[in-house]
């Protein structure tokens, strides 16, 4: 394709071999002025010099025909192709194409030319590297070029083809204008010129055998050449190093603004035909071939050659997981970038994008920001988009794949740096990741106003082609190929609405085992992930935004803060259209599953959860347990306003319909099919349960019609909607005026409007007086529905088991509760299970019965050994009032039932089997067993037991409460004669053993004989007892009052024994 064959101005004959260019007289004084002296032996050496001069002036005119007239000769001269022949053997030999040229008409040399990229032999080279330099200079000089493209050039006035009308430093010029019309043409240009195919093809052949050294681009190399000294200087040419370098400088402010033109003219061409970048095109030479991105022949070369289509197929290699060369990746990835940072070079974008760019974008063409511009007109910020603009930009990011490497979008990348900087600095560079963590941090404190502008731009085309997120790509592809029957990552159907695959990918995101057909958990993960952080912007659902978009507008044109126009369209479920409602009506469902969707009320939340509910926020999804938690935490401290906002409106929401509360729905769906069928609402369902669960209890019924667990999780809900009387659009909407008129400054939450309602019923308008009174008979059979009750009397109610405990002796005591309660007694009587008694002796625990929590282990109970050695503290006077008062009432309830002694149950088992077996199989335990221990003393066998037993008897000493048999005996006599004495320390039990002493008082029959059981047993006790064991009950009766008569006593007893 070199070398024209026509005839020119004949040299004359004198050039024979010893002739020298630097010999003649017209070049002389160029040559003294322009080229070393070392050249001047060397005519090609000379040529090169001379013709790569820039300005015209600076060679003169005879000098410049001089030179012409020998590049033609050169070209034409069959010595040169016999050199060739000889310099070039063993690679003429190797080349099949040149082996079989003909000789003698200058193909050979062409040939050679066309392949020197594959010749290896050094001579052979060098030569073929000088002889292109040649050619290159002048289009006329290309074979076959002039022939194919003369009427292209004429029509489109690229200049003249008659020798000698322009010198040789313009020539380039014919080609740069050829290319500017190709560029024209592919971007549709009005009055674009159709190039013939044939002078096309001669176009980007030229482009592709100069793409490795840019002297060859004679229009480029004579525009860049100041610019090729000041960014490339160091840059050494060929292999399209030059180029490259350009290339990368082009939106430096000191480029010229010609030399931009020229390279941007390059870039055009590299992307009609991606064999115009040598460096491309060798590098990703092998990959091409394996990847069969260079074979499909139902396409038009054309389409083929272009860069968009060699970047899909190989970004479509990469994305399955094969293995494509780093070279190749390397230089993929400045291609790429190229195309996001000018706009220009994407054709389709220039001809359909046309009216935007003027409109909006016009005055941005540098580093990506007209294309970011247009990616806003495209996400709707700035007015309507033209369809096939919109596709001409998913189109392209499709090519650039930026979502792969952030990097790639140099827009992007200069907006967000401080951001990566500081929020992302843990993630590798380039990582994809990168996107995502932006993401997570988008209206946080740590993002720039910039970078969020970018981010949402390019997200908002992400949103609209799954594939465009790598790493859901990498998870989901075989789920997306077998559940929603996804294409390969290069090929996109038409017929298949934007953001359709991912919500395909979402919806089996939340389905359960019962329902089959689930995503597998790489794949959950990564859906869930992409949800959390598109539920930021209504924009980023391409499904939302399409149906959404009249109601939007209607609606929400004013909610223009962040997370808003969901919102926006929750509260007006009920006003949108079919579609609308639909897809809002879905996504909201699927919050109630996963609130953490819900990424702005989150950060909102944060403290209430880390304080509160950070168990269910750490699971993948949290199946309405989130949400559950931070509606029951509402009036915490650490609730903030904007927390407390977010919570409520999600549950002004669910009220709509109950498919919106994931708990209740799945707790209840059957039972709502069955019992309330074709009720949406979710308070009418409420009610519509409710009111069954009512009927079921009041007719007392064998089986409840509401399934237990919907039972449970109704009990939920209706507490939840007792705390903010909008939650009951019945009541609310009956009671507004009256809660403008009597509470206009009371806030909704913790009931409190209800509450002002019922402090103010008898100023109430009729029908709200009608609903708070059903309210209040509600309340009266269901207290749990009393909110401001159950709220302000929380703490008592916690303690509700000590309260029944303190009353289970009462006469209103139900008995099969009072039986349960001496269950839970039983069952809970160890200080770790009893916190009054914890908090009360919190310093007597460590200071008397330090030795026994050393014996135990983080995980042991103690079984009562802790309370045991607090009894005999207790005996001994020496806990303070508060754990006294607590001890008391423990040995209160023991004394009456054995079983709530755990140290005696333990160690006197067998006794009681053997020697009270009646008394502990009594319906009622009225400390019977306890008796028959005491008066059995000396017959126990088992020292632990008579241990314990002897206990008692010190304790008994101590206190009369703790003998419930004496106590219930000598109560009356207790009122008459010791009613002035406290009880405690043993002071009612002297005053009785005084009372017996003195002739002139009458005790009670039983009760005399029940102080003289009493004496007996201490008198047993002293008989069997160690004396350690007994010695401070010896002590107890040397200061009691009575020694005298108790010591006679017990020494009469002692006697007769």
């Amino acid at each position: 394709i070199i070398m024209s064959l026509g005839a020119g101005a004949s040299l004359p004959r004198r050039r024979s071999t010893g002739w020298k260019l630097a010999e003649e007289a017209v070049c002389r004084d160029d040559l003294t002025r322009l080229c070393p002296k070392n050249s001047w032996n060397n005519n090609l050496s000379v040529l090169e010099c001379l013709q790569d001069k820039k300005e015209e002036t600076e060679i003169s005119t005879e000098c410049n025909h001089l030179l012409w007239n020998y590049k033609l000769n050169l070209t034409t001269d069959p010595k040169f192709e016999s050199v060739a022949v000889e310099v070039c053997k063993s690679t003429i030999a190797e080349i099949k194409e040149c082996a079989s040229e003909e000789l003698g008409k200058g193909y050979l040399v062409s040939c050679l030319v066309d392949h020197r990229g594959n010749i290896s032999d050094y001579q052979c080279n060098q030569y073929i590297h000088k002889m292109t330099s040649i050619i290159f200079s002048d289009y006329r000089l290309i074979c076959g070029f002039m022939d194919k493209c003369r009427e292209d050039i004429n029509t489109l006035h690229c200049g003249s083809i008659s020798t000698g009308e322009k010198d040789i430093h313009s020539q380039g010029e014919v080609i740069a204008c050829l290319e500017k019309g190709l560029v024209r043409e592919a971007e549709q240009q009005p009055g674009a010129h159709a190039i013939k195919d044939e002078c096309k093809k001669s176009i980007m052949r030229v482009a592709e055998l100069s793409s490795d050294d840019f002297h060859l681009d004679r229009y480029l190399y004579f525009s860049c050449r100041d610019d090729r000294e000041r960014f490339c200087e160091n840059t050494l040419a060929g292999e399209g190093r030059v180029y490259k370098c350009l290339f990368n400088h082009k939106f430096e402010e000191a480029m010229t603004e010609r030399c931009r033109e020229a390279l941007t003219t390059r870039q055009k061409l590299i992307a009609q035909d991606y064999k115009v970048s040598y460096s491309l095109a060798k590098a990703c030479k092998s990959d091409l071939r394996k990847y069969r991105c260079s074979v499909d022949t139902n396409m038009p070369r054309a389409r083929e050659a272009r860069l968009s289509y060699l970047l899909l197929c190989l970004e479509s290699a990469v994305h399955r997981g094969r293995v494509v060369s780093g070279e190749c990746q390397g230089e993929m990835m400045d291609y790429r970038r190229m195309l996001m940072e000018d706009f220009s070079l994407s054709p389709e974008i220039v001809l359909h994008c046309r009216s935007e760019i003027e409109s909006h974008c016009s005055g941005l063409h540098r580093k990506g920001r007209t294309l970011h511009c247009l990616m806003n007109v495209g996400r709707g910020d700035a007015g309507a988009i033209d369809p096939n603009c919109q596709r001409a930009l998913q189109t392209l990011i499709q090519e650039a794949d930026p979502g792969a490497d952030y990097r790639i979008d140099r827009a992007l990348n200069e907006a967000c740096e401080s951001v990566i900087q500081t929020a992302c600095k843990h993630i590798r560079n380039g990582d994809p990741m990168i996107l995502s963590c932006l993401m997570e941090h988008l209206y946080t404190e740590k993002m720039v106003e910039d970078c969020e502008h970018r981010l949402l731009e390019l997200q908002y085309f992400i949103a609209r082609d799954w594939k465009l997120d790598p790493i859901l790509y990498k998870k989901c592809q075989s789920d997306a190929s077998r559940l929603c029957h996804t294409r390969g990552w290069n090929e996109t159907s038409e017929m298949m609405p934007p953001g359709a695959i991912f919500s395909c990918l979402y919806r089996h995101a939340y389905r359960t085992v019962e329902q089959g057909r689930r995503l597998s958990r790489d794949c959950k993960v990564e859906v869930q992930r992409i949800l959390h952080q598109r539920a930021l912007d209504v924009k980023l659902d391409p499904e939302l935004q399409r149906r959404c978009m009249t109601d939007l507008g209607k609606w929400c044109s004013e909610k223009t803060e962040a997370g808003q126009e969901l919102e926006c369209l929750q509260d007006h479920l009920e006003d949108l259209v079919m579609d609308c409602r639909d897809v809002v009506g879905n996504l909201t469902e699927l919050e109630s599953e996963d609130i953490q969707i819900e990424a702005l009320l989150m950060r909102a939340c944060e403290p209430v959860i880390q304080s509160h509910c950070h168990e269910m926020a750490d699971n993948q999804i949290d199946t309405g347990d989130l949400m559950e938690c931070l509606v029951q935490n509402k009036h915490e401290k650490e609730m903030n306003e904007k927390c407390l906002v977010g919570v409520t409106h999600f549950q002004l929401v669910q009220i709509k319909d109950f498919r919106f509360s994931y708990k209740f729905k799945t707790a209840c769906k059957e039972d709502v099919l069955k019992l309330c069928p074709n009720i949406k609402k979710k308070v009418d369902v409420v009610i519509c349960l409710s009111t069954t669960v009512r009927n079921d209890t009041l007719q007392d019924v064998k089986e409840q019609r509401v399934s237990v667990k919907c039972r449970k999780q109704l009990r939920v809900e209706e507490v939840e909607m007792s705390e903010d009387i909008r939650l009951d659009p019945e009541l609310y909407d009956s009671c507004q005026p009256d809660i403008k008129r009597l509470c206009p400054n009371i806030n909704y939450g913790n009931a409190q409007v209800i509450e002002c309602l019922k402090e103010n019923k008898r100023q109430l308008t009729q029908r709200c007086h009608q609903r708070i009174f059903k309210l209040q008979e509600v309340e009266m059979v269901d207290p749990e529905l009393d909110y401001q009750l159950m709220r302000v009397c929380k703490h008592m109610i916690r303690n509700m088991l000590q309260c029944l405990k303190q009353n289970k002796n009462s006469e209103l005591m139900d008995p099969k509760c009072k039986q349960m309660i001496t269950k839970r007694q039983i069952t809970q009587n160890t200080v770790t299970l009893n916190p009054l008694l914890r908090k009360a002796c919190k310093a007597d625990i460590p200071k008397f019965c330090q030795s026994i929590l050393n014996k135990a282990t983080a995980d042991t109970e103690l079984e009562g050994q802790v309370i045991s050695c607090l009894k005999l503290k207790y005996a001994d006077q020496r806990l303070s009032p508060d754990c006294e008062d607590q001890i008391r009432v423990i040995l209160q309830e023991s004394a009456l039932d054995y079983r709530l002694d755990p140290q005696l149950q333990i160690h006197c088992t067998q006794e009681i089997s053997r020697l009270c077996p009646e008394e502990a199989a009594a319906q009622e335990q009225t400390g019977q067993v306890e008796e028959c221990l005491k008066v059995n003393l000396l017959k126990i066998k088992q020292e632990g037991c008579k241990k314990e037993v002897l206990n008692m008897l010190k304790e008994s000493k101590a206190d009369i409460f703790v003998d419930p048999v004496l106590h219930t005996a000598c109560a009356l006599d207790i009122k008459h004669h010791c009613a002035a004495i406290p009880p405690g320390r043993g002071r009612q039990m002297s005053c009785l053993m005084e009372a017996l002493q003195d002739k002139r008082v009458r005790l009670q029959p039983e009760c005399k004989k029940r102080l003289q059981d009493r004496i007996d047993m201490w008198s047993y006790a002293a008989k069997v007892a160690p004396a350690e064991g007994f010695s401070d009950l010896a002590m107890q009766v040397m200061t009691s009052p009575s020694k005298n008569y108790i010591l006679t006593m017990i020494g009469r007893e002692l006697k007769d024994r």
